[in-house]
């Protein structure tokens, strides 16, 4: 007799004991919420060696005439919606094998495979995996794992398992009575087997190219489709896109100021990130002339070296090559933030109603990652552009541009995303993100944790992984990134990590 814990971590992993005991002959029986390609990928070398499976969902699942059983379990579906793999097989998915593996695991589904659903109002608590042998002692597995590569310990996961091994027949004869009193109960369980064939052919079954492509944009705009049009973004009769500068665009340009102007909309601010070249300052020079033509008061603020070039295209000039949109923003440098006398430019700084901007663009608003206290009573050029002008007066949006707007800590971002949200750690609650600070520190205990790795675990996926979704929600409400620079600026962040350490 052999007894043992299975947490899939310290104490054992369910899928080591599974290859142990699946030989030639065995005959298996499951009991499982759900069940997926990829764990039987893990698997299909000693499945296929199998006598036959029964395997038994034991959550309701195609429920549809019971009039007795709730609504929440009629559309539960558990096995449909985690075949092709769980949040924790998202590295698998990525690998877009699916198809393949799908397949596979149909032909085998259907020469060894019984599958019925449990279908009562209350699912089965326990998952269960038993081991009949031809020679030698039988064996199960009972607990808390589901058939699924988290379930089996292959990929990691924070769910807390515990599973209970015993290697004895006379323990297992006990398990498999309890196992056949549901599997036989014909009022409470249905083969579903056709129905999981069926599931799995969606999965590999082929498609046009032209169909992938439209159901890949369906999934990943679907959330936006009902408000993100540019009839909805862009106020009608305004005359934006008749503007030289919106003409003047790409449409991958165009569909950034898009985005950039619902974000201001909806949140109050955002960073336009995308990497150098990709003309980041057409883009806010759209936006402006947006917010111009709705009569709105715009101030742009950049790096002293950079002054001339936003003067040159709201200038009367020859090299203004957007003369005819009478662009007619104020610019002034980072730097007039701590000057309160004095000229910049034709602006006298004594003069400037700084609270009376409805929209404010930061050119290189990395310049601004720093909320450090002030010393000796001086106010500091963030806090100035935070309290004396974005919170007080006229509501205002801030339009950020930066093609590194993480440069050592996240920290930085979130001294940024200040400015949209005007301090409030709590501003994008509604909207999921319970505290912005917590999100950023989760991330940064994220990076720290994959820079501690061994260098041969080092990869994106790994660092992906190890991110949580909230983080990625943060950044699509307020940010515009382009998916390179985004792995170039976590980059960037490790590098400088490593070398401020040393």
């Amino acid at each position: 007799m052999e007894y043992g814990i299975l947490d899939n971590k310290t104490q054992g992993k369910v899928i080591d004991k599974l290859k142990e005991d699946l030989k030639s002959g065995t005959k298996v029986s499951i009991i499982s919420a759900y069940f997926t390609i990829f764990a039987y990928q893990e698997l299909r070398k000693e499945l296929n060696k199998i006598d036959s499976l029964r395997l038994l969902f034991s959550m309701p699942t195609f429920v549809k005439d019971k009039k007795d059983i709730n609504r929440e379990f009629k559309l539960s579906g558990s096995y449909e919606s985690g075949l092709a793999g769980d949040r924790y097989e998202m590295k698998l998915k990525n690998e877009l094998k699916q198809s393949e593996i799908a397949k596979e695991c149909a032909e085998w589904i259907r020469k060894k495979v019984e599958v019925r659903a449990y279908d009562e109002e209350h699912a089965l608590p326990q998952k269960m995996y038993i081991m009949e042998q031809n020679e030698g002692e039988d064996s199960y597995i009972f607990g808390s794992s589901d058939f699924t590569s988290s379930g089996l310990g292959v990929v990691s996961s924070n769910k807390s398992e515990m599973n209970t091994y015993m290697k004895d027949t006379a323990s297992t004869q006990t398990m498999l009575n309890l196992f056949n009193k549901a599997w036989n109960d014909n009022e409470k369980v249905k083969d579903v087997k056709k129905a999981l064939l069926e599931s799995l052919e969606v999965v590999y079954r082929e498609n046009t190219s032209e169909f992938i492509y439209f159901v890949t944009l369906y999934n990943i705009f679907k959330d936006y489709l009902s408000d993100l049009t540019e009839e909805e973004i862009v106020k009608s009769k305004t005359g934006f896109k008749d503007s030289v500068v919106w003409n003047k665009l790409y449409n991958f340009q165009k569909d950034g100021v898009l985005g950039a102007i619902d974000k201001l909309e909806k949140y109050n601010g955002c960073i336009l990130a995308d990497s150098v070249g990709l003309g980041k300052t057409f883009e806010a020079l759209a936006i402006i002339k947006y917010y111009e033509l709705r009569n709105n008061r715009v101030l742009v603020l950049c790096p002293k070296k950079l002054r001339e070039n936003w003067l040159v295209y709201r200038g009367n000039r020859r090299d203004n090559i957007l003369g005819e949109d009478r662009l007619n923003y104020d610019v002034l440098n980072h730097t007039d933030l701590s000057r309160y006398t004095g000229h910049s430019g034709d602006i006298n700084l004594e003069e400037v109603y700084w609270e009376n901007y409805d929209l404010i663009v930061i050119d290189e608003s990395h310049n601004f990652r720093n909320n450090n206290n002030s010393k000796e009573n001086k106010e500091t050029r963030y806090s100035r552009l935070l309290n004396q002008i974005i919170k007080k007066g006229v509501k205002t949006r801030v339009l950020m541009l930066s093609a590194t707007p993480v440069n050592n800590r996240m920290n930085d971002l979130k001294n940024q995303i200040a400015f949209a949200t005007e301090g409030n750690d709590k501003a994008l609650s509604a909207d999921g993100i319970k505290s912005i600070e917590q999100t950023l520190r989760k991330a940064q205990m994220a990076f720290n944790k994959w820079n501690d790795l061994e260098e041969e675990d080092k990869s994106v996926e790994s660092l992906l992984e190890m991110l949580e979704v909230d983080y990625f929600k943060l950044l699509d409400m307020l940010t515009m990134l382009d998916l390179e620079n985004i792995f170039k600026n976590i980059m960037i962040l490790l590098v400088l990590e490593n070398f401020l350490r040393d």
